[in-house]
């Protein structure tokens, strides 16, 4: 029988063994991890999608849901981008040793503010078996030492992506256990994890309501959380109808079932005649569509919606529509029933678009554009750990500098205090 806390910490030792070498590591020995990882995912492909394969056929049998088979699938086309998402962390700046602040007291101390790896970090995530990469290959540029928990549905992929990374780190003469993966998928390792604050110095969980909220009620470890993206759209009366309709069809229809798509359209009645050229629009390209009294008697086809909908992040395709007032209606609707994850406006007024951002709470508010640019890779951050919808330390991507903390260095001249 596993003794699931000894095992989480030998890994949290062996983590900080790596993270010290991280640490002092150059740049280029990161980068070069990085860079040989990505080649050995292509020269690895056909092993990787046997892998995949596996998992698939699981996941067939279990009867996942269309959304969670989704997140699962790998094909060439997919792990060339996790490929690619490895060269481009590699091409990032160094977040290491950065120069945040630096100043002269008056009596000749100097005083830098410098960044610096957090350490050790764990995360606990499901499905995606690109998060094994991303995530790995953030902390690791970051100089942090990681410690993964993919979930049970992706173990063939995970364990399969994870020995291409530990070996490119290896290549690069990089210790391996700077990315280690939990051997079990016992939930009980998760506990384990939650538990050992004198092991790991942060925990990042990546999924679902369920895992989030166990995090967050368990975890020793402080935890930076990626909460439900109930995410909406407000389409205010100065919206463009070409432009409400391209946007609004791909950030709900692109992917459904990632945490940047659309859940709730918002329609300023002031805009309403327009709207069932736009419910006509969402039917044709396979939607669901769930109205508020307003919006159903546009169209027949149109569900009404129930109350739990309002809060209902779907991961499908499947779109809750209310009619509103003004963009203050807007506001409410949102600030009720929100995640603070992913919200925006379309609209040609310039001055309604920033009045709506500027009271919009959220970690990410876009103005004209999908919902679905909220990616770290979209931001330019390489890729992403996660979207974090608190407020303390990161928001919004989670990328290189998220990830790291800081450290202020004193330089004196023989001073002493008075």
């Amino acid at each position: 029988m596993i003794d699931h806390d000894q095992l989480i910490e030998s890994l949290g030792q062996s983590g900080r063994a790596a993270a010290r070498q991280l640490a002092h590591s150059t740049a280029e020995q990161r980068n070069g991890g990085l860079i040989a990882a990505a080649e050995l995912i292509g020269q690895r492909q056909s092993e990787l999608l046997s892998a995949n394969q596996a998992d698939l056929a699981s996941a067939d049998a279990r009867g996942l849901a269309p959304a969670m088979v989704d997140r699962l699938r790998l094909d060439p086309d997919r792990l060339d981008a996790i490929a690619d998402g490895l060269t481009s962390i590699a091409q990032l700046p160094d977040p290491i040793d950065r120069v945040l602040a630096d100043w002269t007291q008056p009596n000749g101390l100097q005083i830098q503010r410098i960044a610096v790896p957090i350490g050790v970090i764990g995360v606990i995530y499901e499905s995606r078996p690109n998060v094994t990469i991303d995530a790995a290959a953030l902390c690791v540029k970051s100089g942090n030492a990681v410690i993964l928990r993919g979930g049970s549905e992706a173990v063939n992929s995970n364990r399969a992506l994870h020995e291409a990374l530990s070996d490119g780190l290896e290549q690069a003469g990089l210790s391996a256990e700077a990315a280690q993966f939990v051997p079990t998928q016992d939930r009980d390792a998760v506990g384990a994890l939650l538990r050992a604050h004198q092991s790991l110095d942060l925990v990042v969980p990546r999924g679902g309501k369920g895992l989030v909220k166990r995090v967050q009620d368990e975890a020793r470890v402080p935890v930076l959380a990626h909460l439900d993206g109930n995410n909406h759209l407000y389409i205010d009366a100065s919206a463009d109808p070409e432009m409400a309709k391209n946007i609004v069809i791909n950030a709900k229809m692109r992917r459904p079932g990632i945490c940047g798509a659309l859940e709730t359209l918002l329609i300023d009645q002031a805009w309403s005649d327009n709207a069932p050229k736009l419910l006509t629009d969402l039917i044709e390209s396979g939607c669901e569509l769930r109205g508020d009294e307003s919006i159903c008697a546009m169209d027949s086809a149109i569900n009404a919606a129930q109350p739990d909908d309002w809060d209902t992040e779907y991961l499908a395709p499947t779109l809750s529509i209310r009619l509103v007032e003004d963009s203050d209606d807007a506001l409410d609707h949102i600030q009720r029933h929100g995640s603070g994850h992913t919200d925006g406006i379309i609209a040609e007024d310039t001055d309604a678009a920033q009045y709506f951002l500027a009271r919009l709470d959220s970690a990410i508010a876009v103005h004209n554009a999908s919902t679905q640019f909220a990616d770290g890779g979209e931001f330019g951050f390489g890729a992403e750990i996660g979207i974090a919808t608190g407020r303390l330390h990161a928001r919004g991507p989670v990328g290189l500098e998220q990830l790291t903390t800081f450290q202020y260095r004193v330089m004196g001249s023989g001073q002493t205090r008075p």
